[in-house]
């Protein structure tokens, strides 16, 4: 009775985690990754962005980037960087401010953004700009994703 028992219940684990995977799997394929193409301007920054469709019809938007150098460090110098995102048919638009960290036990700079847009993707900029509230780009572009 106990072997039979301890063969039940492997495979209901096996079960289990055949299903969590496939869950995973098909989860992973909703999911698109953009990559920022080597900067002219900050070119020791590398990130990517992933996004994923919610059920509500909107783009989930995680992006991270390694080694952005502070706008202030900029020629000529900005206040903050704003991350755009480009439409197939609403042009490009502001999705939000990405600051620059560094983390507690390393010198390295980091930054992350995460947010949600009704627009679809089909690439994202980076630019140093001096107004929060800009409607377009208007300086300098310091990276964009790969086409």
């Amino acid at each position: 009775m106990q072997s039979f028992i301890k063969i039940k219940w492997s495979n209901v684990t096996a079960n289990v985690l055949m299903w969590a995977f496939v869950l995973l799997l098909l989860q992973s394929c909703n999911s698109e990754k953009y990559n920022f193409a080597t900067s002219t301007v900050v070119p020791a920054a590398e990130g990517s962005v992933e996004v994923e469709k919610d059920g509500n019809d909107n783009y989930e938007v995680n992006l991270k980037i390694t080694r952005l150098a502070e706008p202030s460090r900029l020629t000529p110098p900005r206040k903050l960087y704003l991350v755009w995102v480009q439409t197939e048919k609403d042009g490009v638009k502001n999705i939000g401010q990405l600051k620059t960290d560094s983390g507690f036990l390393s010198d390295e700079l980091k930054s992350s953004l995460k947010t949600l847009t009704p627009f679809k993707p089909i690439g994202f900029l980076i630019s140093a700009e001096d107004d929060l509230n800009a409607a377009q780009p208007v300086g300098q572009i310091v990276m964009q994703t790969e086409k």
